[in-house]
């Protein structure tokens, strides 16, 4: 991952989606946003990302079945979920389903950076402690 990391960032809010998009930028990462989960999945379609931002409840397909969807279909994606509605029962079917981590709204600049460095590490030592990949 020699080359700027790429972000998907899914949130039906306008301010939520830029304002990531803006903290990553600043981080030498290449954002590109959605703003529902069919549009997510399309943009995966094209290439997957190595780290998506992902809302639980938004318009049509929701965040748990993207979530599926892209764990399924691109593994080696890595998914934060960042939810306005969190309960214990949704944090764990995220973390079953295979999310890297579950994160409460309102969710600073700091904790989006610190969230998406954690899910790229993550994503680097899984590439890097694979078969044949010493």
């Amino acid at each position: 991952m020699d080359s700027k990391p790429r972000i998907l960032i899914v949130d039906d809010e306008d301010v939520v989606r830029l304002s990531y998009a803006m903290i990553l930028a600043r981080e030498n990462c290449q954002a590109q946003t959605a703003w529902d989960g069919d549009e997510a999945l399309r943009a995966m379609g094209k290439g997957p990302f190595d780290v998506v931002l992902l809302d639980l409840r938004m318009p049509g397909t929701g965040g748990m079945s993207v979530l599926k969807s892209i764990k399924e279909k691109w593994p080696e994606s890595e998914v934060v979920i960042i939810t306005g509605y969190p309960t214990v029962d949704s944090a764990k079917e995220a973390i079953r389903l295979g999310a890297h981590d579950y994160l409460a709204k309102p969710v600073g600049p700091e904790e989006v950076v610190r969230a998406t460095r954690s899910a790229l590490r993550s994503k680097q030592w899984a590439l890097h402690s694979a078969p044949g990949n010493c």
